[in-house]
């Protein structure tokens, strides 16, 4: 009986390190030098800027105030490629790849939370002569803006918050947290990174983006392509799992003290952020507006770019929010 055990349990390990080997052959992708990515993702409106010792992915289009464009973790500048092409013509829009995301790569400080990329942004904008400015920013963007916004307030002239991060204790409860999304959970255990930085399924990117849209069907095969692509970018996958393990300081209890005009964009549908906190958010800043989407999730600025842009647009142009 006790042969049979020691038999079954050999075929068993057996099998699964069979399957995990399997595994490991079918998925694994080596890092992509940035020089191979280039020629899709870098547009005639892309630079690079060395901003200390980070040379940083830019993408700046048209005349004007200058807007500053921020996106969420796991994504890059393309994911305000709608909002980008609308806002250009009215304003000097600046987005940007953050260290450890898109053709940017790596930090080479390896400073990865998020008040290293608004000194960052701050730092960007004395590099680029501009003294006060608008800040749009999704989900860790999103953090990252209203982080600069406490810091140097009276650089911050207008504010948009897109399904913004942040509010990460749960009210009434002291510090218990709202659940991660399931994709930081993972990655939040050791042996799955490591595993993850060489081993990278291609179908976990199309699951992402279809939690974070409203409407799944959206989703376009180019879209999980690039979201693959830049992030088996040389060094962003280790970036990445080095990112996730930094912990900047919890200022939650300061967001009551911005004074920055802010707009507060949500989606209604969104799984990763729940849309109770735009109302925290709202409740928090004093004279902020709010606007839901009903048919968006995480990440409306990609997924309804034509009307969740105007709503931004109405706001920067001063057009009362109803």
């Amino acid at each position: 009986m006790i042969k049979r055990l020691f038999k079954f349990i050999g075929f068993f390990v057996g099998g699964l390190l069979t399957l995990v080997l399997i595994a490991g052959a079918v998925w694994y992708q080596a890092d992509v030098p940035v020089s191979e990515l280039e020629p899709k993702y870098f547009t005639p409106q892309s630079r690079y800027v060395t901003v200390g010792e980070e040379k940083v992915h830019v993408r700046e289009m048209g005349r004007g105030t200058p807007l500053f464009l921020l996106h969420g973790s796991f994504a890059s500048l393309h994911t305000w490629a709608g909002w980008q092409a609308a806002l250009s013509r009215h304003f000097r829009t600046i987005s940007i790849d953050f260290p450890g995301h898109g053709l940017t790569g790596p930090s080479a400080a390896h400073r990865y939370t998020t008040n290293d990329y608004g000194q960052l942004v701050f730092a960007l904008a004395n590099q680029l002569q501009i003294d006060t400015f608008y800040v749009a920013g999704n989900s860790m963007g999103g953090q990252v803006a209203w982080q600069m916004a406490l810091q140097q307030p009276a650089r911050i002239q207008k504010m948009i918050l897109v399904d913004a991060s942040g509010f990460w204790r749960l009210p009434g409860t002291g510090n218990k947290k709202q659940t991660r999304p399931f994709i930081f959970r993972l990655l939040q255990q050791n042996w799955i990174a490591n595993v993850l930085v060489k081993v990278t399924p291609k179908f976990l990117f199309r699951q992402n983006l279809q939690q974070v849209y409203g409407d799944p069907a959206k989703v376009k095969e180019e879209d999980v392509d690039r979201f693959f692509d830049l992030m088996v970018r040389e060094g962003n996958r280790t970036a990445t799992m080095e990112r996730l393990r930094q912990r900047g300081k919890d200022l939650q209890d300061s967001i009551r003290f911005i004074q920055t005009a802010t707009l507060i964009l949500w989606g209604e549908k969104d799984t990763w952020i729940p849309v109770a906190n735009a109302h925290r958010f709202h409740d928090a800043i004093k004279g902020s507006q709010l606007h839901i989407f009903t048919d968006a999730g995480h990440v409306p600025m990609e997924e309804i770019p034509e009307k969740s842009v105007q709503t931004a647009l109405d706001f920067l142009q001063g057009t009362p929010h109803q």
